[in-house]
């Protein structure tokens, strides 16, 4: 009777071992990697012929001067001052269109023409106009000689002044209008009125976007245009937590695209925004030292900087492993143990880590040779 519970107990026993080794491997190495993380004691001992073998070395924490290289990346943006929407004074039709989207213009140059009758009414309003001022100015002048002698009287007088103050009142204000819609008042006459307007580029720059045809009628609130002035191309950089102290307003740094990585490009860094957002990262606003036509809005831009050396705690190369990660040094306990101790790493050269917080490891021996070995050792230890 026993031989049988204990059949049946070595049945079951088969059958939750079977049950188990169909699960996927990537659980089995999820628990294998938390077991190694969990390991409280964190210790390999060596033997005698390990130690040989391996050859372990220790140093300590020692003080070095180093500087930091701090890469990057972000995108091309243009500066809400530096992009344009233009639009025509007044309503009218398209009569011409004259760039494509994407185009370079210069300052000045017509970018559309736009008729409609109104811009003929208004020129013959302000020359009607200055014909009437005209004649009410001779008139002011009249009265006053007439008011001298008492031939008119004071209220006459006072009339004219009026009406020549209203006209001319009038006449400034029709030349103003025109001088916004781009027509010289001052070379207007009656053998030179024209139906039609140009509506001009604003300053140096390209067409990011057309949003008009030929025939269209427009009204004065219409986008026509999307203008970009390069000239307010800025870089907006993602500045990493572990960084965010290192960058300044005002370091000189070098950029580079994608497309060309070995065209690096002088640039300064105008602002820094003092927040940490979600994605862990504040955000370096940097501006080109001169105008480059091949960055444009939208590319993705890396960037290098260089930090003053400075003296900060480090150790070799060597004694700094990484897991899962993590970075983490030996400490040599004696009598071939070796204790896995967390550490947080900042900037490296070729030859040092620097080791944050790094108070908690003075006085300690750490291996140097060799640590690479303990991980693998420890690893096999947990598993």
């Amino acid at each position: 009777m026993s031989f049988k519970k204990i059949s049946i107990y070595s049945l079951g026993l088969a059958l939750v071992l079977s049950s188990c080794s169909g699960k996927k491997e990537d659980e089995k190495t999820i628990y294998e990697n938390k077991k190694f993380a969990q390991n409280k004691e964190n210790t390999v001992k060596l033997s005698e012929k390990q130690l040989q073998t391996v050859g372990v070395t220790t140093t300590m924490i020692q003080s070095r001067n180093m500087e930091k290289l701090v890469r990057l990346n972000g995108k091309a943006e243009i500066a809400p001052s530096h992009m344009s929407s233009v639009s025509s004074i007044m309503g009218g039709h398209i009569k011409s269109i004259h760039v494509i989207s994407g185009s370079h213009f210069k300052k000045g140059q017509v970018l559309a023409v736009v008729e409609d009758p109104q811009f003929i009414q208004l020129q013959q309003d302000y020359l009607v106009t200055r014909a009437q001022l005209e004649s009410a100015r001779l008139n002011l002048s009249r009265q006053r000689d007439l008011n001298i002698s008492k031939a008119s009287s004071d209220k006459t007088l006072q009339t004219a002044q009026a009406d020549y103050s209203t006209l001319n009142a009038t006449l400034k204000g029709l030349e103003e209008k025109l001088r916004i819609i781009g027509i010289n008042a001052k070379g207007l006459s009656s053998g030179n009125i024209r139906s039609r307007i140009s509506i001009y580029a604003p300053f140096n720059g390209f067409v990011s976007k057309i949003l008009v045809n030929n025939g269209q009628y427009i009204n004065p609130a219409d986008t026509l245009f999307e203008l970009i002035d390069p000239a307010g191309l800025l870089l907006e950089l993602k500045v990493f937590e572990n960084d965010v102290n290192d960058i300044k307003t005002g370091q000189d740094i070098l950029v580079y695209s994608n497309e060309n990585p070995d065209l690096k490009l002088n640039a300064k860094i105008i602002s820094v925004v003092p927040s940490i957002e979600n994605g862990g990262a504040a955000m370096a606003v940097a501006k080109l030292s001169s105008p480059n036509s091949d960055f444009v809005k939208g590319m993705y831009i890396n960037a290098e900087v260089s930090i003053s050396g400075r003296n900060t705690p480090g150790l070799p190369n060597e004694s700094v492993v990484s897991f899962e990660n993590r970075s983490y040094v030996f400490e040599d306990l004696g009598k071939g143990n070796y204790k896995m101790i967390p550490v947080t790493a900042g900037i490296s050269d070729d030859q040092f880590t620097e080791i944050l917080k790094a108070d908690f490891l003075k006085d300690k021996k750490i291996v140097q040779k060799g640590a690479y070995s303990l991980l693998m050792m420890l690893k096999n230890k947990a598993e």
